[in-house]
């Protein structure tokens, strides 16, 4: 009986042992292909992928070393390393810092004005006013012209002899010369609101359409007043749409040299000459190491704005996330 049971053991072990073996070329047989089958669809996401990385390092990673490298050095011809002397001698310069005063003031006005303004025509747009269509077209009109186009209506308004001094003149008010004067950064920030108010405004519509109306009935049925659905509700659902649209302005904001380059040329009134009038007066002359310390310290106060943002963001959003 022993030697019978030992054998039925033997047997039972060498069953087991042989669909262990089978069991374990399944596995390699079959793990094998899944290797393959994810190689290749890594290489053929790779190559998908690679013309837009290409891109990227051709037209935007390689730009930037090439600024950070002319930035330490005192000229592209000798190339002797300076360090830091590029970006003392730019913070020093006078035009600089006339330059960075009017762009922060200019930021500093414009850009919240550009996210409050949208926001409250998107909620005066949510109800049912009258000529609600035309009221849209008004702002959105800016979006489907040239920017040339939009500063030849400016020209028209704000020139000299423009319609603006003739409706003053009309009621007896001094003729003034909007873009030679201290009221040259008002026309400008003007110009600026309207041709981004309708974007903004489009954002928060379909940003106000998405919060949940169950969320509002319950605040309604709860007695809560207006004030405190829009401060306490929307304005968390919003949080996301606020860092995007102040992200969009800011950005904005320091590309409105286009339009002031039109208006006024390249030595506009000092109240709206900009960084970018600074940044592109300096490429005229070829001095690449005062453009690119610039562009560095522009780089750099852009990169700790957004951050901030996007901590205020994710501290006031975090309870509605999900």
């Amino acid at each position: 009986m022993g030697r019978t049971g030992n054998k039925v053991k033997s047997k039972a072990e060498r069953e087991e042992i042989c669909a262990e073996k089978k069991a374990l070329r399944y596995r390699k047989k079959h793990h094998g292909k899944a290797s393959k089958r994810l190689w290749k669809v890594r290489i053929s996401s790779g190559l998908y992928i690679a013309p837009s990385f290409l891109g990227v390092l051709m037209f935007f990673l390689v730009p930037f070393l090439v600024v950070i490298y002319y930035s330490v050095v005192d000229n592209p011809i000798t190339a002797n390393f300076v360090f830091l002397d590029n970006f003392i001698r730019i913070i020093k310069n006078l035009s600089f810092q006339i330059a960075v005063k009017n762009t922060v003031v200019f930021s500093v006005i414009a850009v919240p004005l550009a996210v409050i303004l949208s926001l409250l025509l998107a909620i005066v747009l949510e109800s049912k006013i009258p000529f609600r269509s035309q009221f849209r077209t008004f702002f959105l009109s800016p979006l489907m012209v040239p920017v040339a186009s939009v500063v030849l209506i400016w020209q028209v308004l704000f020139h000299y002899n423009g319609a603006v001094n003739e409706v003053l003149m009309a009621l007896g008010g001094p003729k003034i010369d909007w873009l030679k004067s201290e009221y040259a950064q008002i026309v400008v920030i003007l110009l600026f609101l309207w041709k981004n108010l309708g974007y903004n405004m489009i954002l928060f519509m379909a940003a106000l359409a998405s919060i949940p109306k169950e969320i509002l009935e319950v605040a309604r049925l709860e007695s809560a007043a207006p004030l405190q659905t829009f401060f306490y509700i929307k304005v968390r659902y919003l949080s996301s749409t606020f860092l995007f649209v102040t992200i969009m302005s800011l950005i904005s904001s320091f590309k409105v040299f286009r339009e002031v380059y039109l208006l006024t040329g390249d030595y506009p009134y000092d109240s709206i000459y900009l960084l970018q009038h600074m940044m592109n007066n300096a490429f005229a002359s070829l001095d690449y190491q005062k453009l690119s310390a610039a562009a560095i310290l522009m780089s750099l106060v852009m990169i700790v704005i957004i951050g901030i943002l996007f901590i205020a963001e994710n501290h006031f959003g975090k309870d509605v996330e999900g």
